[in-house]
């Protein structure tokens, strides 16, 4: 597991592939998981499967939102060399790059040919919050 900073309380939202630890928070295994699982209309069987279903929701809303940005700003597209803290700074300055456009131009074209495709977009603004603490 890769040793990323974070702030006690705070916690990176992590796959199956990665076990609970210190800052990471990963979903229950053995219980439901993918989101389109209760789209279909299935039914909360526990606690676990309704933290899995919590869990589900918020990761995809975090691949979507980069999705949006790798759309936007090609630096995001292929694997970086920076170093962290620089890679960070990008990030971050690609989330209040799309957070202006987003207040100058409210319907950006290539924001929504991507909601066509993929359900409704939120904005960066808890990405960019969760990035800056």
């Amino acid at each position: 597991m890769c040793c990323l900073p974070f702030n006690t309380g705070h916690y990176y939202l992590v796959d199956a592939g990665y076990t609970n630890g210190n800052g990471y928070l990963a979903p229950h295994r053995g219980q439901r998981y993918h989101i389109n699982i209760w789209r279909q209309g299935h039914r909360l069987t526990s606690e676990e499967e309704f933290f899995n279903m919590k869990h589900s929701t918020a990761r995809n809303c975090i691949e979507r939102s980069f999705g949006v940005l790798k759309i936007l700003f090609t630096i995001l597209r292929s694997p970086s060399y920076y170093p962290k803290r620089t890679q960070c700074r990008i990030v971050s300055a690609c989330c209040l790059l799309h957070n202006l456009i987003k207040r100058e131009m409210p319907n950006d074209p290539i924001e929504h040919e991507y909601q066509r495709g993929n359900g409704h977009i939120t904005t960066m603004s808890m990405l960019m919050i969760t990035l800056v603490s």
